[in-house]
């Protein structure tokens, strides 16, 4: 899973650099040349669209999501397995829902022809079916860690559950940080 987080992570920087690169050419012949590429705009909203659903899969691997953990480390291991349980049947919910709705999006799409009201006029199904495997990534993401937690929970498991699946503790995001400082 790490691999394919990284390969993920350098996917996500590499549209955002892509899109920064673009975004400075069209600033430059904006203002030098007087022309435009137009469209930066739309490219823009589909790059935040693909990396966002990039990003879920990164936060999720890496316990990044954002949980308010004030009240959690001082609850009993097994109210806090039950919270993270909890918290994975969240996201799984919430990867099959956006799913849906992503694919209602691209049926409407397919059955209008629709195109980018842009300069551009792009057919949206190519944008949209980026977008939608993307969060498809997300969802299969959850759904397997949901599958993780459900039976870590169910057969007792709490501690194991806690280990894999809380928030990160400020410690451990030092400790990870530090380590990455010493890797460069």
């Amino acid at each position: 899973m790490h691999r394919f987080i990284n390969i993920i992570s350098w996917l996500f920087g590499l549209l955002l650099i892509g899109l920064s690169l673009f975004v400075t050419l069209e600033t430059i012949m904006r203002k030098v040349f007087g022309a435009s590429l137009q469209g930066a705009d739309e490219l823009g909203g589909y790059v935040l669209a693909v990396s966002g659903a990039l990003a879920f899969t990164i936060a999720l691997s890496e316990r990044a999501h954002i949980r308010i953990d004030l009240l959690y480390s001082r609850f009993s291991p097994k109210v806090q397995a039950f919270l993270s349980w909890l918290a994975s049947l969240s996201l799984a919910l919430f990867g099959l829902f956006v799913a849906r709705y992503i694919w209602t999006v691209i049926r409407d799409t397919l059955s209008y022809n629709s195109t980018a009201p842009t300069a551009w006029s792009t057919p949206l199904i190519y944008p949209q079916t980026v977008w939608y495997i993307a969060m498809l990534i997300f969802t299969a993401a959850s759904l397997w860690a949901f599958a993780r937690a459900s039976r870590l929970f169910f057969s007792g498991q709490f501690d194991l559950l806690n280990k894999e699946f809380h928030p990160k503790t400020a410690q451990e995001e030092l400790a990870e940080e530090l380590s990455d400082l010493e890797r460069r």
